[in-house]
């Protein structure tokens, strides 16, 4: 009998357990999402999420990415026809005088390898540039003085570039050749200073929150900030490449009127970045700098790091990555008494710096992406030099990356995204990247195969097919025409919108309040790291070896892009708390002190 009750006992007291845990789960499930308007996680699971309408001074911003990327890539594109060929024959500017439907502008005839030597300096330059910019607007004149100060560089440098290319100047390659790598870094120092701040500073214009609204047709949807912030960074991107088909009217330019005259335009086109800035002035929404926090960021680091070194790589690995790694970095982790006088943040500083640090891991894959990336920036277009060219200037075809990415980008945003996030399917950041990595792969793969078909068509085969001539000098091209080049660029175009995008959202969604421009600058700095790997391939970047080149980046790029995709899969379930960084208690706390100083 006292075991039937004791069986009885037992049963209520599961019962009552279960009916705890019940509540307990509705009411998680009907409080409050913390920094929404009244939004419930039951109407966030329950509800179709639509972005946000975007405000004024985003679009204003928009303007000064466009012209300040109209003004690189009208510049930057036909450094290598400019750099790689010779005069052509009666020239004295670039520009072709006899049969231009069929030869190349050239000034300095440095030859294919010094051509992308420069490119790649170019590149990497641009993109370690980004860490100035982004400490001196973090730390001491925030964003907006610090894009308008550097744009005023960034133009100097454009004046300079023109008056490299004048005939007087190439008159004397040496010495054109010299203004043009001086040119090369004053603008380098600009643009890079520029691109640390302008994309997280125009997702700072939109400063909506989480919420229900009910649209005309009497549905119920979610305004979600998350969205916005995708579709704000989708059209920043479109204004991008919107800029880089200036690009289009530099190769005609170069090959009908010189080389002084092709940049000329794009230095005009950057004088509406210091006029959109000025003019908008009162209506942006303007960060202040907020002091340093690297050295603390990286005392932090240093405090966890130091108990988690071990002889053994696998065993410091292990460490790193056990639960409680970043412990000995919080105040909370000592006795009251005993907390290390060295430790002079809180325990919500600590983490900023963990999550930050697992989020910037994302980019640490990147340098072999932008690797795909720089093969459309001069060494296809050396391959279209080799090609039927019909009238097509050889240098022109890469622009349809950017027309490609204008014309897709609308239909991902209004068509392609909605329709999954309908469906309940969760394009996550983590899977878009993914995607970008076996896309770009497919590109290289196409580039691959084509090589190797001009290799056998071409009356030169596979001995530079781009320099094959007769003996009067005029090109002897393979009959492949020009636009079957056209593959690689769209389908980089497509990888870019998967992977490049979303990595803009990334660093901005994931980094702290005062430590956006750096993290924006650590992202870029992937590029950097990529021309510098890149560098390290000079060898086997000359054309005879081209369709390996290209095959082997493909199969790297799909086989590091699912390294990554296990690597970090998780993160997509921490997507939401990782979008909350910087954004607690402490975030305002230190809004206030910045408003009583």
């Amino acid at each position: 009998m006292a075991a039937i009750i004791d069986e009885k006992a037992h049963e209520k007291a599961l019962d009552t357990a279960k009916d705890v845990a019940s509540i307990d789960e509705k009411l998680d499930h009907e409080s409050f999402i913390e920094g929404s308007e009244g939004v419930t996680q039951h109407d966030l699971d329950t509800y179709r999420h639509v972005a946000d309408k975007l405000p004024w001074a985003a679009w204003c911003i928009v303007i000064v990415e466009f012209a300040e990327r109209w003004s690189y890539y009208g510049t930057t594109n036909i450094f290598n026809n400019y750099i790689r060929s010779e005069l052509p024959p009666g020239s004295k500017n670039g520009a072709v005088v006899f049969d231009p439907a069929n030869n190349v502008a050239g000034a300095l005839n440095k030859g294919q390898p010094v051509s992308f030597s420069i490119r790649t300096f170019n590149t990497f330059w641009v993109y370690i540039t980004p860490w100035i910019g982004g400490i001196l607007a973090d730390t001491k004149w925030g964003r907006y003085k610090t894009i308008m100060i550097f744009s005023f560089v960034c133009l100097a440098g454009h004046i300079i570039l023109v008056g490299s290319a004048s005939p007087k100047s190439l008159e004397n390659p040496d010495t054109a050749m010299g203004l043009l790598i001086l040119s090369i870094v004053i603008m380098g120092l600009g643009a890079g200073s520029i691109k640390a701040n302008v994309s997280p500073m125009i997702a700072e214009q939109y400063t909506g929150k989480l919420r229900k609204e009910t649209l005309p047709s009497g549905e119920v949807v979610i305004k979600s900030p998350a969205v916005t912030i995708q579709s704000i960074y989708l059209w920043f991107y479109a204004a991008i490449n919107l800029g880089a088909c200036g690009a289009i009217s530099a190769s005609f330019l170069a090959r009908d009127n010189g080389f002084w005259v092709a940049w000329l335009v794009p230095t005009a086109i950057f004088v509406i970045v210091p006029a959109v800035l000025v003019v908008g002035r009162k209506h942006y929404i303007k960060t202040p700098p907020r002091g340093s926090i690297l050295l603390e960021t990286v005392r932090v680091i240093t405090r966890a790091l130091a108990p988690a070194w071990s002889a053994n790589p696998v065993t410091t690995l292990r460490n790193i990555r056990a639960p409680g790694f970043w412990d000995p970095a919080k105040p909370s982790f000592y006795a009251k008494d005993q907390v290390p006088a060295s430790i002079t943040w809180d325990d919500q500083f600590v983490g900023e710096v963990a999550r930050t640090c697992n989020a910037c891991g994302v980019f640490l894959f990147f340098p072999f992406f932008w690797l795909c990336y720089s093969q459309i920036d001069g060494n296809l277009g050396t391959v279209a030099a080799g090609m039927t060219l019909n009238g097509t200037p050889n240098d022109l075809i890469q622009n349809l990356n950017p027309i490609s990415i204008i014309v897709m980008i609308p239909i991902f945003d209004h068509i392609i995204y909605p329709f999954l996030r309908r469906r309940g399917i969760n394009f996550s950041p983590i899977k878009r990247i993914y995607a970008g990595f076996l896309v770009a792969g497919l590109a290289m793969l196409y580039a691959a195969v084509l090589q190797h078909f001009i290799f056998k068509t071409s009356p030169c085969h596979d001995n530079e097919p781009a320099e094959c001539r007769d003996a009067a000098g005029n090109y002897l091209p393979s009959p492949i025409n020009v636009w079957v080049v056209s593959g690689p660029y769209i389908l980089v175009g497509m990888s870019e919108i998967f992977a490049s995008i979303t990595s803009l959202e990334y660093a901005f969604t994931k980094a702290p309040e005062r430590m956006k421009s750096v993290v924006m600058a650590f992202s870029q700095f992937q590029t950097a790291l990529s021309a510098a790997l890149n560098f390290t391939l000079t060898a086997v970047n000359t054309e005879p070896k081209f369709a390996w080149l290209f095959g082997s980046f493909g199969v790297t790029a799909w086989i590091v892009g699912t390294i990554f995709f296990m690597t970090f899969r998780t993160l997509d379930k921490q997507e939401a708390q990782l979008n909350a960084i910087g954004k607690g208690d402490r975030a305002g706390f230190a809004d206030e002190k910045e408003e009583e100083k």
